[in-house]
């Protein structure tokens, strides 16, 4: 690493000043902020961080996706841009490291970087995209940089179509300018996101830093155990045809076979739903929300159908009739072998310890992946705490992670 820059570091006191003042934006009393996009809140966090792009004498940019940046020119005619950043919008009453911190790194990084007159190769941009959490569609920003918006999508956004109009106007964006926000593949030279962990690894390793090697893939169905419907009170136990009863093995026997065989993988049912829903009725029929997620692409397709099968056994087990819908698959998004190894590099020159990890959460960066090589590191989480007010983590890994940011960033843009 080049000795002109490799004893850079941000300035933690601008940082934390920056992150508290963007905090007490939507903040809940408790922690946490509501920041959802598109909201009051949201949209007074945007001004409040154009605002600070501009006093700091960096160029503020935006697009028809809203996505707005803090863009630093390296002066070199056509070079692409190195882009790194997070989002600011919040899932209700959540936390205010989501998201945020890699945004306002971003943006230290970015300030270090100016004010320290470095000679770049690559212009450098800190960007924070719009939804990513999805109010509204989600990873919405990053979908529409990437070109993977299309007017389908905008016909039943997770808020019904009204409130996306309502919200797209208050923000001064239109329908047809988030499909203009696309960027061409050769402006784009990669890009970096420094995110909290929502996991327990890092703080139970006592690790500072994990390099992400993937965001999961996922697959997911809607599912329906049907019996028949009897009185609860005069059917003998060995006589039901119990939708429930099916439904619930097969949840318990999802979670044995997951950490039995796989590991690295995980299955979650997160809505189930019994009919007709009465204490006195044996259940005629289960329906339940069935998710699950793997780094692994073959990993993952072996999961889809080994829970497949566990549901037909279950389903024969209690003499029951099974449907499953597939809602959607997604397969794993592998990192930059090339950006893994400079966050290595910057965390062996800091003196911080590493490990390499998969995200188990979507992040704004796999919108990207057939874009530009992408990298994310994580810091911890206390506790794993995420997407609730109680989220934190400690300031002093924070100011680790904008580091490693920051000299990863120089690397690949100045060195």
């Amino acid at each position: 690493m080049a000795e002109s820059f490799s004893t850079l570091r941000i300035n933690p006191d601008r940082m934390l000043d920056s992150f508290n003042q963007l905090a007490l934006i939507g903040a809940t009393g408790d922690g946490g902020v509501n920041r959802t996009t598109f909201s009051e809140a949201h949209l007074a966090a945007r001004k409040w961080f154009r605002e600070q792009i501009e006093a700091s004498g960096l160029e503020f940019r935006t697009d028809g996706a809203g996505n707005h940046s803090a863009f630093l020119s390296c002066g070199i005619a056509d070079a692409p841009t190195l882009l790194f950043g997070s989002h600011l919008d919040s899932v209700p009453k959540g936390g205010r490291f989501d998201g945020a911190l890699g945004v306002m790194a971003a943006f230290e990084a970015l300030r270090t970087i100016k004010e320290n007159g470095i000679n770049l190769k690559l212009n450098l941009e800190a960007i924070d995209f719009t939804d990513e959490e999805g109010t509204h569609l989600s990873l919405f920003g990053s979908s529409a940089l990437s070109g993977h918006l299309h007017p389908e999508d905008f016909q039943n956004p997770y808020s019904g179509r009204e409130n996306f109009i309502a919200g797209l106007a208050g923000a001064g964006l239109t329908e047809a300018g988030l499909l203009q926000a696309k960027r061409p593949k050769k402006t784009v030279a990669g890009y970096l996101e420094l995110h909290i962990e929502q996991g327990k690894r890092l703080e139970r390793a006592g690790i500072d830093i994990g390099v992400v090697s993937a965001i999961v893939g996922y697959g997911s169905y809607r599912m329906s155990y049907v019996g028949r419907a009897d009185h609860a009170g005069s059917t003998a136990m060995e006589d039901r045809l119990d939708a429930g009863q099916g439904g619930a093995a097969f949840i318990l026997a999802a979670r044995e076979t997951v950490m039995r065989n796989f590991p690295n993988c995980v299955a979650n049912v997160g809505k189930i739903e019994f009919v007709p829903g009465a204490s006195n009725i044996v259940p005629a029929r289960a329906d339940f929300l069935l998710e699950f997620r793997s780094p692994d692409a073959d990993q993952l397709a072996k999961l889809d159908a080994v829970l497949i099968q566990l549901a037909k056994q279950k389903a024969e087990q209690f003499g029951l009739q099974l449907t499953a819908e597939p809602l959607g698959k997604h397969i794993p998004n592998l990192m930059s072998a090339e950006i893994q190894q400079a966050f290595q590099r910057s965390c062996a020159d800091l003196g911080l310890s590493s490990t390499v990890l998969a995200s188990g959460a979507i992040h704004d960066a796999q919108s990207l992946v057939d874009v530009c090589p992408i990298g994310m590191i994580f810091v911890p989480s206390v506790d794993g705490a995420s997407h609730a007010p109680r989220e934190f983590t400690k300031w002093e890994d924070c100011v680790n992670g904008a580091n490693v940011l920051l000299q990863t960033a120089l690397q690949l843009a100045a060195g």
